[in-house]
């Protein structure tokens, strides 16, 4: 069955790649993690992006990667993330993602040597060509220095070139603009937990969301509110989540994260150079927090 944009609602965990203690991926961990994911409610699973540390794995790595998340899947999306730099790098990582049985792809904007507007949209044109797969764009301007326009998305959708994107952006005017100009042809996803429930009530079918790895049922809860136009309960359910969110983005993602997943009892391992482990300051913020929540969830 051929992804569409109406496929894309609730929650599509960015999860981490686990590796063990020598430095591999750990296959059995990411496949205990896909598991928690889809059994706790979640749509589907984004691996390989900045979460999944997608500079740091070989092209064989990622590709074994998206194989190990489809084969727990069981058919639920799988929607791997190409954060290549170059046209031809993304080409080849996302044939090897359809070969993997990859969904759909969840391509960055052309970063370092960015176009234009112009350019963007011959590029994602381009791609979903060469790859024939369903796309989604990924727009995360911090990262990358590059926001795409709403005019910009809008063009993309009514051609078919993508069925969706991540809006890791905090420009609230041009994302109620994309949804005026395109909400009834993609399906936007938000990328940012602090606005996901504004996001979704503003129309956003769901999110990926790194942070969901750990609390996957709150984020879902947190959806269903906003969907059901109980903005402000969504919101008080939020941020709920608000410490684990100031901690686990303190440093480079998804270094803080994946220490705190292990503290959850998630396993994870470290991160690969050049990211490293979160300094001391910050294990002893995460410590602290993990502790708080896992009060208040036993008092729940």
């Amino acid at each position: 069955m051929t992804l569409t944009k109406d496929d894309l609602t609730g929650l599509f965990t960015a999860i981490v790649t686990p590796f063990s203690d020598d430095g591999a991926v750990d296959f059995d961990a990411l496949k205990a993690l896909v598991r928690f994911q889809l059994e706790s409610g979640a749509t589907g699973i984004v691996p390989i992006g900045g979460t999944g540390e997608y500079p740091a794995l070989s092209r064989t790595e990622r590709a074994d990667v998206v194989r190990a998340c489809v084969e727990v899947a069981a058919g639920a999306p799988v929607l791997p993330g190409v954060l290549a730099t170059g046209f031809k790098d993304a080409v080849e990582a996302a044939l090897d993602f359809r070969a993997a049985g990859a969904s759909g792809v969840m391509a960055v904007t052309p970063y370092y040597a960015a176009g234009p507007q112009d350019g963007m949209i011959a590029y994602f044109r381009a791609l979903r060509e060469e790859v024939g797969l369903p796309m989604l764009a990924y727009e995360i301007p911090r990262r990358t220095g590059v926001a795409l326009k709403a005019e910009t998305i809008a063009r993309l959708a009514e051609d078919g070139s993508i069925i969706g994107m991540k809006c890791s952006s905090y420009d609230v005017p041009e994302f109620i603009k994309a949804m005026k100009l395109a909400g009834g042809t993609m399906a936007m996803l938000s990328g940012e937990e602090p606005l996901f429930a504004t996001h979704v009530a503003l129309g956003a079918q769901g999110g990926v969301l790194a942070s969901a790895s750990v609390y996957p049922r709150l984020w879902i809860e947190v959806f269903r509110l906003a969907r059901a136009g109980q903005l402000a309960a969504a919101i008080r359910m939020q941020q709920k989540l608000d410490p684990v969110i100031d901690t686990i983005y303190r440093e480079t993602n998804p270094g803080p994260l994946k220490y705190y997943m292990n503290l959850a009892g998630l396993r994870a391992g470290s991160v690969r150079l050049p990211l490293t482990g979160p300094s001391g300051e910050t294990r002893k913020a995460l410590e602290e927090v993990h502790l708080a929540m896992r009060d208040m969830e036993e008092a729940a």
